[in-house]
């Protein structure tokens, strides 16, 4: 008795140890989320002034809840915002349409059977995911601006005779985007659904080609269900982040033509903040729009937890 008791009592110390070790493994990235998640939330008490750079926040006029006011007592001001969230909202549900690409694209990707060939065109599909989008600004102004090779190409064998302005018009600026974001994140995107597909029992496919099923069959009873689970998380996750479209995109594609269309809502915030020096009110955008997305994420797990059984956080 008494020595399983000592027995007992090493295992729950060598437990305790070990989940020390596990704890200890981990308090750098809880550092790092800390700095960069949650201490940069300090910044929004800048949306209570009205700060001057030159001044700094004590030499500021406290104006209390005047930002949030201001965002709703100018019909010009209400209807910028209205646009911005048009193109936010948008840009967000088209990067969601197209979010079933990258499940598409694993899985056919999967069935090429050459190996090296499979390799080679990973390799290609991937690499966008690493260039920047100055660069890849810098690619589409090559081929696509008035004096580009696709408008040379159009009007040297006679399709056009004017310039088409793919790059300097307000015209399918959201597709445009949209096509872009698919085409540098297509192969990155894939990687998580190969893993996903590489993690299916060999024996299920065997098992359905002795019932007599084809290739497409394996593809669409098999794969496809195997990799729900995980498409239908990351699709939750999208829309608990409909107001976050990044920043960098859109600012590098951004012109005086195209900015209606264009401006989502990290854009006009950055603009705000930093073309139209109203640091304050720009802090108080972005304070709501964090707010709006917590929010939606506490709706998409509940409704995730109600359909699926499980939640996401």
């Amino acid at each position: 008795m008494e020595l399983n008791k000592r027995l007992s009592d090493r295992e729950h110390q060598r437990k305790n140890k070990t989940g020390l070790i596990m704890f200890l493994c981990i308090v750098p990235f809880l550092i790092l989320v800390f700095l960069f998640s949650y201490f940069p939330l300090h910044g929004w008490i800048y949306s209570l002034y009205d700060y001057k750079p030159a001044l700094g926040l004590e030499g500021s006029e406290f104006v209390g809840l005047r930002w949030f006011k201001l965002l709703v007592s100018s019909s010009t001001q209400i209807d910028q915002i209205v646009q911005v969230l048009k193109n936010t909202f948008a840009m967000s549900f088209l990067g969601i349409a197209t979010s079933i690409f990258p499940v598409a694209f694993a899985i056919f990707l999967n069935e090429i059977k050459s190996k090296w060939f499979k390799n080679i065109v990973q390799t290609l599909t991937t690499l966008p995911n690493f260039i920047s989008w100055v660069l890849v600004y810098t690619i589409a102004f090559s081929l696509f601006s008035t004096t580009g090779l696709v408008n040379t190409l159009l009007q040297e064998y006679g399709f056009v005779t004017d310039p088409v302005r793919f790059l300097d018009s307000n015209n399918h600026t959201w597709l445009m985007m949209t096509a872009w974001n698919v085409w540098k994140g297509l192969g990155w995107g894939a990687i998580m659904y190969l893993a996903g597909i590489a993690g299916i029992d060999p024996e299920l496919y065997e098992s359905a080609r002795i019932d007599g099923a084809n290739r497409f069959d394996l593809m669409w009873h098999i794969t496809l269900p195997a990799l729900m689970p995980t498409y239908l998380v990351m699709l939750m996750l999208s829309i608990a982040n409909l107001l976050n479209n990044g920043m960098e995109q859109y600012f590098v594609f951004q012109n005086a033509f195209n900015k209606e269309n264009i401006q989502v809502l990290d854009l006009y915030v950055y603009n705000l903040g930093l073309g139209s020096n109203s640091l304050s009110l720009a802090t108080a955008i972005s304070m709501l729009k964090s707010v709006i997305s917590v929010a939606l994420l506490a709706i998409v797990n509940g409704a995730s937890k109600k359909i699926r059984g499980t939640s996401i956080i």
